[in-house]
């Protein structure tokens, strides 16, 4: 297993926030995997896509589960076996070029499958967990790998029964249907075209803040709310979309979670709405 010490996380978080961890495991095998974490009680990252990095030090040891803990195996002609550190923009890739249609949605969204499947990650009505066959986890309070269907594991919302657990996912059991490659990479770059031109992508943001509260949109609040372009040090809500916050030079975890703050009083204060953290704050 690839141990490393005093590893700067600026390239391992979206948000190119600068920390350190003194110590960092990237495990390769199902066995590596489940050995550190029940010996080293560490905070696990995935494509760290979806994280607010709020320490300049991380005394606790952080394991990664992305390249390093990643495959894809067709189990029959419509359903795939994925490791959790399997990068999205990969696997609807490989699900293109073997036809398979549904993950064309998530060609451009960056991340994992892992924190995918965890936070049901999604875009214009299609959610991750609606393509999951079962999900196999470590589960860490009971010390041992569970597999469940998804029927059982709850999914909604950018959420399901798995966020509030305290597990590590190991891998994703896909169905998926076949379909015409022609119209699979149309949806593909029509996906892409859409979220580069509406989303602030020349600087970088760990995607919505927030997640979208029932009957309002999140980036029309903000700025109505007077905080479009609004800027503590350099983490700034964006003047592209006011619900993504962007890092315009060297922010720290601690303007971002500020800039969180004072758009939740503020909404909460106009609309009567709280605003729910979609990001992870470690």
């Amino acid at each position: 297993m690839n141990v490393q010490y005093n590893l700067d996380l600026t390239e391992y978080n979206s948000y190119r926030i600068h920390s350190v961890a003194r110590v960092a495991y990237f495990p390769e095998s199902k066995d590596e995997l489940i050995d550190v974490v029940q010996k080293k009680h560490p905070i696990i990252i995935g494509g760290g896509c979806n994280v607010i990095l709020s320490k300049d030090i991380y005394e606790q040891p952080i394991v990664f589960i992305r390249e390093n803990y990643s495959s894809i195996k067709q189990i029959t002609g419509e359903q795939l076996l994925v490791m959790a550190g399997t990068d999205l923009k990969v696997l609807s890739e490989y699900a293109f070029e073997q036809s398979m249609t549904g993950l064309e949605y998530f060609y451009d969204i960056p991340g994992c499958v892992g924190g995918a499947t965890i936070m049901n990650a999604g875009c214009n009505g299609v959610s991750f967990g609606d393509f999951i066959d079962f999900v196999t986890y470590f589960d860490v309070d009971k010390n041992k790998i569970i597999t469940k269907s998804s029927n059982d594991l709850f999914f909604q919302y950018r959420g399901s029964q798995l966020s509030v657990m305290n597990i590590v996912i190991l891998e994703v059991g896909l169905s998926l249907k076949i379909g015409e490659r022609e119209c699979i990479w149309k949806i593909m770059q029509e996906n892409k075209d859409n979220r580069w031109r509406k989303q602030p992508r020349e600087y970088p943001s760990a995607g919505s803040v927030f997640k979208r509260p029932a009957g309002h949109y999140v980036g029309p609040m903000i700025t109505e709310v007077g905080l479009k372009g609004y800027r503590i040090g350099d983490a700034m809500f964006s003047d592209k979309h006011a619900g993504f916050i962007v890092n315009v030079g060297n922010a720290k975890g601690g303007d971002v979670l500020s800039l969180v703050a004072i758009a939740q009083e503020k909404v909460k204060k106009m609309y009567d709405v709280n605003l729910e953290l979609e990001q992870r704050v470690i």
